[in-house]
């Protein structure tokens, strides 16, 4: 009896076997028992011709079918398989073939199936080198993407600085000339209102980096308090109203569900979030644009919307804004100032906002059609914050005469 007979006698027996010692899932099952049939096939065409790179095909495939688990953890799926399928040989060919024929069957398979398992190996290592070459890829992107971030903060940080401590030189030496002329009190007074803009500008620069060294860190500390989104608004629209009437903006208030209503936060970071998202509105709207703020009420949550006719946001920039040193454009071509059109600054006024959100256990995301200078096509900032009822902090809520409730402030935010 040749070998192919041989192959068929056990073929049943063997498949059945194999399947069952590599139990895997119903729909995986299927696929795998067709491709055991597939390597049946060509495993007899190897013996007929007497050439073992007819297992090629199957075998390169199933090196290529690696998991990135099994590439994480060094499993080599192949190999195993073929050592399993040879041990199953041996066993079937023992129970339903004679000694002879079993002998005869296993001693024309063995260089069959030791090329099977040199080949496999060598593919499955190339699958690994392949593999760990695109994470060492991947790693060096990120560092040379972090290094060039940190290259860009030097010179951001630098640019920055750079204006405001100017005015500090500038004014002080002013004044230094003028001391010899005491009389001009006005000249005096101007130089020391020039010496505190820029001294308050550097101050908010450096209080902007240490809001993102604490978020970062997860040490950004919230006294929650009574808060009331819409007096929160009127004060910002208070305190930016001298850029607004600068730049010929209009900012609109309306009326929403939820905007009267307490909720506790902590009022002075809000104010500082809310601040940051108009101020950033403010500085990519040109001149004669509108800033709406509206909103609405969802189940456990209060929803804001910041709109603007502004420039708008590129798709691929709509998550990057919100990450540290996060600028539009090129930043040589940005003019000075934090609420001129198009104005440079370090990137952190976004970050903090979202810090400062999701502290609160609420979040924010940018939409936009794109960025486009001429048709203005605008952004809606969508913020969601959580309706506290009391102080998550019970003896604050004890302070304030608040009475415990089984309220649950880790509520999942609605999609």
């Amino acid at each position: 009896m040749n070998i192919i007979n041989l192959l068929e006698i056990i073929q049943r027996d063997w498949l059945e076997q194999i399947s069952k010692n590599l139990e895997v899932g119903s729909k995986i099952k299927i696929e795998f028992n067709s491709q055991l049939l597939d390597f049946f096939g060509l495993l007899s065409q190897a013996i007929k011709t007497g050439d073992p790179t007819n297992l090629d095909p199957i075998l390169i495939n199933w090196a290529e079918s690696l998991t990135q688990s099994d590439l994480i953890e060094g499993k080599n799926n192949t190999s195993a398989i073929l050592e399993q399928m040879l041990t199953t040989v041996f066993s079937i060919s023992s129970n339903l073939l004679s000694d002879h024929d079993t002998l005869l069957l296993i001693g024309s398979l063995l260089p069959i199936f030791i090329y099977a398992l040199d080949k496999s190996a060598r593919l499955e290592i190339e699958s690994h080198k392949a593999y760990v070459s695109n994470e060492l890829t991947q790693a060096k992107t990120e560092l040379e993407r972090l290094d060039q971030s940190k290259s860009k903060f030097i010179g951001v940080a630098a640019h920055e600085l750079k204006t405001p401590l100017t005015l500090i030189d500038g004014y002080t030496s002013m004044l230094r000339d003028l001391l010899k002329q005491i009389q001009n009190h006005d000249q005096i007074d101007m130089c020391l209102d020039g010496i505190n803009n820029g001294t308050a500008r550097l101050r908010i620069i450096v209080n902007d980096m240490i809001d993102v060294s604490r978020i970062d860190n997860n040490l950004l500390s919230l006294s929650y308090q009574p808060v009331w989104l819409n007096q929160l608004f009127l004060l910002l629209k208070s305190e930016l109203l001298p850029s607004l009437t600068a730049r010929k903006l209009t900012l609109e208030i309306k009326s929403f569900q939820g905007e009267s209503t307490m909720l506790f936060a902590d009022p002075e970071r809000m104010y500082q979030a809310f601040r940051n998202i108009l101020t950033n509105a403010i500085k990519y709207t040109p001149d004669r644009g509108i800033i709406t703020i509206d909103g609405r009420t969802l189940p456990g949550f209060v929803e804001v919307i910041i709109q603007d006719t502004g420039i708008g946001i590129s798709e691929e920039d709509q998550l990057l804004i919100f990450g540290k040193f996060g600028q539009l454009g090129v930043q040589e071509l940005h003019s000075s100032g934090r609420v001129k059109f198009k104005g440079g600054g370090p990137g952190l006024g976004l970050p903090i906002a979202r810090g400062i959100i999701e502290a609160h256990g609420g979040a924010i995301w940018a939409e936009s059609s794109g960025c486009d200078e001429i048709n203005l096509p605008g952004s809606a900032f969508h913020i969601i914050l959580p309706i506290l009822n009391e102080p998550p902090d019970p003896k604050l809520a004890q302070l304030l005469g608040i009475e415990p409730s089984e309220i649950n402030y880790k509520k999942e935010i609605p999609a």
